[in-house]
């Protein structure tokens, strides 16, 4: 009998952090789980990544309201996964910006990705039952834009493809900061399910230039100081790059996806087996590298059928 995701059996409730990680800018953290970022404006706040359901959002909400009472006007989803995108309506924010390629990925993929995680992480969907459907942005951009909270700019910025290809990053030029989405992690494991392992280090050195004071990340803890903001982006890099070669190796050799999966584990598991996620993670990473690695450039969609013929083949 096949086993069940790692995923499926993560039920245990995660222990939240709100931190402050620049003047009027908050990291919500919850161990390995989705982060959501908060960008406190002179008269209003932009909230980034919406959370899975709104029951999540109302989390975000709380500690935000324990900071300011100004109004959150702006939401910003740094890509079309279910996980960051689902919560959107309990923000009740007047504008939900998100890249022109999201969006299409939203068109493209979006049904397909909810009902994906939907079945592979049953503790993040509780209280599904109040999502309005599949969220849609108001505002779109191609390469950059910026909002005014008041005096205070907020860039968006597409920096290239990583963790999907329709990636953003929010940086907060005043501060120095900038939420990165799952373009970098701490300490979790990156999904590269949907990545794209050759242009993923190159976006990554692109934030590294701009030389930042903190990153709030996709997963994980707050990076501040440039010791660590430079700790986050060389464990990033090497994280999908010891996914990728051991994985790239064995398809241009005509091996199987289960060898490729023995060739990751062999290389990944020293050195990031006790990373949040890691062995959800792994399967999807290593089907992604192989497909890449053989000039599958555009991610195949993820369906709930598709994971579990994966998860079949890896077990034997």
């Amino acid at each position: 009998m096949t086993k069940a995701f790692a995923s499926q059996g993560d039920m245990a409730d995660k222990d939240v952090t709100f931190s402050e990680i620049g003047e009027g800018l908050w990291a919500f953290t919850a161990e390995g789980d989705p982060n959501s970022g908060v960008i406190i404006g002179d008269d209003s706040v932009m909230i980034v990544e919406a959370q899975a359901t709104p029951r999540l959002a109302r989390a975000v909400i709380e500690k935000v309201r324990e900071v300011t009472d100004k109004p959150i006007t702006h939401l910003v989803l740094t890509h079309y996964h279910a996980v960051r995108v689902l919560g959107a309506s309990a923000y009740g924010a007047g504008q939900v910006i998100m890249s022109e390629k999201a969006r299409s990925m939203v068109a493209e993929r979006g049904q397909e990705d909810w009902d994906s995680e939907f079945d592979r992480f049953p503790r993040l969907f509780q209280g599904h039952e109040e999502i309005p459907g599949l969220t849609w942005p108001t505002t779109t951009f191609n390469d950059r834009m910026s909002v005014y909270l008041g005096k205070r700019r907020v860039d968006l910025m597409r920096l290239g493809r990583a963790h999907t290809a329709g990636d953003i990053v929010i940086y907060v030029p005043d501060a120095n900061v900038m939420f990165t989405g799952d373009i970098i992690e701490y300490h979790s494991a990156c999904y590269c399910g949907d990545g794209h392992f050759h242009d993923w280090p190159g976006t990554a050195e692109r934030i590294r230039a701009f030389n930042l004071d903190a990153i709030a990340p996709g997963r994980g803890d707050a990076l501040v100081g440039r010791d660590m903001v430079n700790a986050g982006i060389d464990s990033t890099i090497d994280f999908v790059r010891s996914t990728y070669s051991p994985a790239a190796r064995v398809a241009l050799k005509g091996g199987s996806l289960k060898e490729a999966w023995d060739a990751v584990r062999a290389e990944c598991d020293p050195k990031f087996s006790d990373y949040a996620i890691y062995e959800h993670c792994l399967p999807f990473n290593v089907a992604r590298a192989y497909d890449e690695a053989l000039d599958i450039d555009t991610p195949r969609i993820w369906t709930a059928e598709r994971d579990k013929e994966m998860w079949a083949a890896l077990q034997g």
